[in-house]
């Protein structure tokens, strides 16, 4: 069993065959004749050992070499998480949502601060309390309070002992992947035969993979466990400025990465990621939620689908606004939308981002979490049969009439239409009379109300007795 959304409309494709096949001569020519570099002795003596063009670093690869290895990894994949109902499947017409990864500072309310542990703690409860997230992360917060080497492991130990959804990996080094697979061994009391540990690795781009994602990559395709590989791409300043031309620099990059993970392990299962947006060509900054990020996300969908593998759409809620106002509400809209008419997999950054990535928000995580489920709520098919046509309601009402109190009405008034969480129908003396306040306010309520409700999950003593031990025991030897 697995709780993972199933997104059940057709997909909204905008590329013609032509621009199709440009793209993928695109690519090609890209792969073969510039080359993708690779930070990291073990992954060109892969390459160089499949027969592949390695020059000072730089490996130059023959397309129909990297779509061979592409087709190794498998199309759908099952996550298993602690509690098996809780698992999620990423592939086919399954969508997985994960919370925001990777801030180094939170807002709550109108304080703006470093990031700490009890923050991170705080969103994972927040993550296992929300249906709508299925991953909560082990970074939702970078605390700022831990030390920087052995930070990783009060994270990860963190996600597997307050949540018992899927988790999500560190891949900041060498020592955090294993240790992550180390900890995920002792939660799961086996050695991860299956899918278990989430990992993302961005490639440094433009079409460079450094030593240390690389060394991430190695270890978890090595066990076996899913890598999203996601080159991180802001058009004017980590690609050309057209969306064609990132477009074909993100498949250089992904489909580089997905062939060295084969390499080390055929069926290793993968994830072709996408983060593209832009920077803006006036302060430099890196910009989220427009246009150009939406039509970025149509095309990689439709590219993952052609290729097929799973697909991890280029953030979820994402924003550049610094608080949670009517910006960070449309910019986040328009990169979960296109998530979803694009149909992809994996939504990382579904609820929390604030402020370019900067910012972990409490009340922006409730606005996302209102998203999430409101496109849900869109994206289940309509069913239609006779039922559904209600003739017996105009029958009984007639003409002139209404249909508040038909009986059609009142078998279903409870859950005929889509409940909010956060949004107000108040009229405006009522709202007036409870304090006026605004979509901010009312998540600020509803994000304590959640830890309120929070119920850490059942784990047996030996096995958090066993984390604890590692988790000493690391960290007296990363010196910390």
């Amino acid at each position: 069993m697995t709780a993972t959304f199933r997104n059940g409309l057709p997909r909204y494709e905008i590329l013609s065959e032509q621009a199709l096949a440009t793209i993928d001569a695109g690519w090609r020519r890209l792969i073969s004749e510039i080359g993708v570099e690779f930070d990291h002795p073990r992954a060109l003596e892969l390459f160089a050992g499949a027969g592949q063009a390695v020059e000072e670093g730089v490996v130059r690869l023959d397309p129909d070499f990297v779509l061979e290895q592409a087709a190794r990894a498998p199309a759908e994949f099952v996550v298993r998480a602690r509690n098996p109902e809780r698992s999620v499947v990423v592939g086919g017409d399954h969508m997985c949502f994960t919370a925001v990864q990777g801030p180094p500072f939170v807002r709550e309310g109108d304080e703006r601060r470093d990031a700490t542990f009890a923050d991170l703690e705080r969103f994972i409860r927040l993550s296992h309390v929300f249906p709508e997230i299925d991953v909560p992360g082990s970074v939702s917060a970078e605390p700022s309070d831990l030390p920087l080497d052995s930070r990783h492991l009060d994270m990860v130990r963190a996600a597997l002992v307050l949540s018992d959804k899927p988790l999500i990996g560190s891949q900041i080094s060498l020592d955090a992947a294993e240790d992550s697979l180390a900890l995920a061994r002792i939660a799961f009391c086996d050695d991860l035969a299956e899918p278990s540990v989430l990992s993302n690795v961005n490639v440094n781009s433009p079409l460079r993979y450094d030593g240390r994602m690389l060394d991430a990559l190695l270890v978890y395709a090595a066990a076996g466990q899913p890598v999203l590989i996601t080159p991180f791409l802001l058009m004017g300043a980590m690609s050309p400025v057209t969306i064609p031309s990132a477009l074909v620099q993100q498949l250089t990059e992904v489909l580089a990465g997905v062939a060295l993970a084969q390499l080390v392990r055929p069926g290793t299962p993968v994830v072709l990621g996408s983060f593209l947006s832009h920077t803006d060509m006036q302060s430099g900054s890196p910009g989220f939620g427009g246009p150009e990020a939406a039509v970025g996300l149509l095309c990689s969908g439709q590219l993952a689908r052609r290729l097929g593998l799973p697909w991890r759409s280029g953030g979820g809620g994402l924003t550049t606004s610094q608080t949670v106002d009517a910006q960070a509400a449309y910019e986040s809209l328009h990169t979960l939308l296109p998530a979803f008419l694009a149909g992809a997999n994996v939504v990382v950054h579904a609820a929390g981002w604030l402020e370019g990535g900067l910012v972990s928000c409490y009340e922006k995580f409730v606005v996302d979490i209102e998203l999430v489920r409101m496109l849900r709520h869109e994206f289940t098919p309509l069913e239609i049969d006779e039922e559904s046509l209600a003739f017996g309601a105009h029958d009984e009402v007639r003409h002139g009439g209404h249909f508040l109190g038909a009986a059609h009405t009142l078998e279903r008034f409870r859950d005929c239409f889509y409940r909010p969480l956060l949004s107000s129908t108040e009229n405006f003396e009522r709202w007036t009379r409870n304090g006026s306040l605004d979509a901010a306010d009312r998540a600020a309520l509803l994000w304590r109300e959640a830890l309120e409700r929070y119920e850490q999950p059942a784990l047996a003593v030996d096995v958090r007795e066993g984390l604890d031990e590692y988790v000493d025991r690391r960290r007296r030897e990363l010196g910390d």
